[in-house]
């Protein structure tokens, strides 16, 4: 049975009515992507560990579900024009996926700096490339501009109800799939993400802990919650691609209410855990999937009397879409 809590709608852009929603709208296109375990990492982290491999979504990554639920919820007269987004990597390739799988155009604004699998991606799926600067306001400018000349619909990936609905679907399968978890570490960057498994968690289960993990050279979720307002950083440095982006003013209000604490790990501490995966779980992640793991491995977490009860941690695997060759480089390192 579902709490009534503080997780409703007239606070935030989404609730457990819209992720039940978006279940039901997605199910017919989506995995219910596995849940696995090891007692090697459970040993290593002195936890029970349940990881939803999101990394075997369609697409590679858990974004699918949030393009889907944003896709398919459109009427026939807008899907007609098509819809564009921006995105460096496994929300744009989500997009062109279901955007395939609705018959209509994905005009997809790229950094010139994007990971080469993931434009592949892309491309795979029939989305249409437009590059543009490694910068977000050359990113949201041509978007703007091909908005302007097509008449499409704009698919944010992050800072839109519907993405965030999509995503929390995530929760609903994880606590049915592990009913036991009392603790979830998830990645943050931009907040799509970790709002809707904060919102679908929390719904179900008001004392379930939401965690964030997130890279030391991208820490601007922390530095938002130690300030109580939303902090963007001038640059980014970490070897985890997918997240670099800043928080929306649709997921800042989830994340100041409804995420516990912000773990902060180092890039070599995501590489160790990526071949922790690689090597035990026998799962390829990319560094922003494999974060979670690196969170709750980490010195910070597992000193933290704070967190000495949670037992039982759902761990997101966010995706698997690798550079290969920039991982054999970073393990060479």
């Amino acid at each position: 049975m579902e709490a009534k809590s503080q997780t409703t709608s007239d606070k935030y852009a989404a609730d457990i009515c819209s992720i039940r929603e978006a279940q039901v709208r997605i199910n017919p296109f989506i995995h219910v992507t596995p849940v696995v375990s090891s007692e090697t990492l459970n040993s290593l982290a002195g936890r029970k560990l349940f990881f939803k491999c999101e990394c075997f979504q369609k697409g590679g990554a858990f974004k699918f579900r949030g393009a889907s639920n944003a896709i398919f919820s459109l009427d026939n007269d807008q899907a007609a024009k098509g819809v564009v987004t921006h995105s460096s990597g496994n929300h744009a390739a989500a997009v062109s996926l279901a955007a395939k799988l609705r018959g209509i155009p994905a005009y997809i604004v790229i950094p010139k700096n994007a990971p080469k699998c993931k434009v592949e991606n892309v491309m795979r799926y029939g989305g249409q490339v437009i590059w543009s600067e490694p910068t977000m306001q050359s990113r949201e400018e041509n978007a703007m501009k091909v908005l302007q000349e097509t008449g499409a619909v704009l698919v944010h990936p992050y800072n839109d109800r519907r993405i965030i609905s999509g995503q929390g679907t995530i929760s609903l399968e994880l606590l049915k799939q592990a009913p036991q978890i009392d603790t979830i570490i998830v990645p943050i960057s931009g907040g799509g993400l970790i709002s809707g498994v904060a919102l679908g968690a929390k719904s179900i289960n008001p004392a379930i802990r939401v965690l964030a993990a997130e890279p030391r050279g991208a820490n601007d979720a922390a530095l938002s919650k130690a300030a109580g307002t939303i902090v963007t950083l001038p640059e980014t440095n970490t070897i985890a691609d997918g997240l670099r982006a800043s928080l929306g003013h649709l997921t800042w209000p989830i994340v100041q209410d409804l995420v516990d604490d912000v773990i902060i790990v180092d890039d070599k501490e995501i590489i160790e855990a990526m071949r922790l995966c690689y090597e035990i779980l026998k799962v390829a992640v990319e560094p922003s999937g494999a974060i979670g793991l690196a969170a709750v491995l980490s010195d910070s977490f597992r000193k933290n009397t704070a967190w000495k009860d949670c037992h039982y941690i759902g761990i997101v695997l966010s995706g698997g879409n690798v550079d290969l060759g920039v991982l054999w480089d970073s393990l060479k390192k």
